[in-house]
């Protein structure tokens, strides 16, 4: 009998159901959280709001590990749901970081660049290591794609944040 647009290929549910990615996004969980603890503590202490954004980034992350997580194996509506909410919490954290990036501009914060520096290169260092973990399902459905996404863009957001402390550094104004 053929499929119907409504059924979930095997080799899709198959995919989701594999305990390598699993494991592999339980890790990426796990790191994300830490590295949400330490950007936010480093972000506040050093009065960068790019710390703090890119903290904000990896709880979101977090979020959307989780997410794909709780809907790995369910059908393809359910996980066409979750990828509509993760994409709705993105919304929500890149508002907060254009509000909170305009209060920093307004209120003339001053970032440590050293502490910029040192947790950028970390951060780095975290997202490549995930990003390179999640490389081989990086072409699933939209929650396998979009844990990839996640890793690869925030990768290439570290190095902005590397830039901009060496900018802090360089001129010595915020």
């Amino acid at each position: 009998m053929g499929k119907s647009c409504c059924q979930t290929p095997e080799s899709d549910t198959a995919a989701h159901n594999d305990p390598r990615w699993r494991t592999i996004l339980w890790f990426a969980l796990i790191v994300n959280v830490a590295m949400f603890v330490v950007e936010i503590v480093a972000g506040v202490a050093a009065d960068s709001r790019a710390l703090q954004a890119d903290a904000l980034d990896f709880l979101g992350d977090a979020s959307n590990y989780a997410i794909s997580l709780g809907v790995a194996g369910m059908a393809l509506a359910w996980r066409a749901r979750a990828a509509l909410l993760k994409a709705a919490t993105m919304l929500a954290f890149g508002l907060w970081v254009i509000g909170s990036a305009t209060h920093g501009f307004l209120v003339g914060a001053s970032p440590d660049p050293a502490t910029m520096g040192v947790i950028g290169v970390l951060a780095l260092a975290a997202n490549v290591g995930v990003a390179l973990l999640l490389f081989r399902y990086r072409t699933g459905d939209s929650n396998m794609r979009s844990v990839w996404i996640c890793s690869r863009n925030d990768a290439v957001g570290n190095l902005a944040v590397v830039g901009a402390a060496a900018g802090v550094f360089g001129t010595g104004q915020a």
